[in-house]
């Protein structure tokens, strides 16, 4: 659950920095203007559709930091070759993917013959991640 008064206090910051009114946010977002007076007073909580209308009107803006205050405003933009590419942990090794018989067996996992492992996902904790598939 998110601190009302927390996250009201970042969205007036967002508003601030790019230098809009009540009424130009809630044009810009495509809500109602009384959607955005009701959340700044406190009397409702922001939908999820509201959020990502937010995130999706203003690209500078982290979910994680407009929701809970971690991470930072402006957000950093990450360029393409960041998001596709990203460069493994230097104590980290990146060998050619395994193939799906050995991860299987080194996992122990049980496969009923009709069953295979489709694709193998790797989240780093930058936020980068490896996509393996068959």
């Amino acid at each position: 659950m998110i601190n009302s008064e927390a996250f009201i206090k970042r969205l007036q910051k967002v508003m601030e920095y790019y230098g809009e009114s009540a009424s130009s946010f809630a044009e810009k977002i495509s809500v109602q203007r009384s959607s955005i007076s009701h959340i700044l007073s406190g009397r409702n909580k922001p939908s999820l559709e509201f959020v990502l209308k937010t995130l999706t009107a203003f690209p500078e803006v982290e979910l994680y930091w407009l929701m809970n205050g971690k991470g930072e405003f402006p957000a950093q933009q990450k360029t393409t070759q960041e998001i596709s590419s990203p460069t493994p942990p230097q104590n980290i090794t990146t060998p050619n993917p395994p193939k799906t018989e050995s991860i299987q067996n080194s996992l122990n996992l049980e496969v009923n013959n009709n069953k295979s492992i489709e694709r193998i996902v790797i989240f780093y904790s930058d936020g980068s991640f490896k996509n393996y598939q068959n």
